[in-house]
């Protein structure tokens, strides 16, 4: 999948972070980092206000950066100021949630977050166990 298509229509959120962890194994962690930021996809779904795309894009750049020992990328200082109302949960946690009418998978799940996706209120554990 083209993320630049993924600019022009706003898919689920749970496909949108499919499809980019898909694109993070395909591409590998520095092509996807290089990628992402040269065309400036994080700031043009935060102007179209499409923040937790948006989000979950600087979050999972940052957490490549930390991963291979790159330093932040600068340009986004402003938007890292920035953090959604209400927290993003998965939609399998969500699911348990329901289904064992308790809150407890999703304070579980919001503790185990990976930092980089829990600073802007996604709850994101898995980047890396995609098929």
């Amino acid at each position: 999948m083209d993320i630049n298509k993924s600019l022009e229509y706003r898919a689920d959120f749970d496909i949108f972070k499919s499809n980019v962890c898909h694109l993070v194994k395909d591409m590998g962690d520095i092509e996807f980092i290089i990628e992402t930021l040269e065309t400036d996809k994080i700031r043009k779904l935060y102007q179209k206000k499409w923040y937790p795309e948006s989000l979950y894009l600087l979050a999972m750049v940052d957490f490549l950066s930390r991963e291979n020992g790159l330093p932040v990328c600068a340009e986004y200082s402003d938007i890292r100021t920035a953090r959604l109302r209400e927290p993003i949960y998965p939609a399998s946690v969500i699911a348990m949630s329901a289904f064992g009418r308790s809150e407890q998978p999703k304070q579980d799940s919001y503790a185990q977050a990976i930092p980089e996706f829990i600073r802007f209120n996604i709850v994101e554990g898995e980047v890396r166990n995609v098929y």
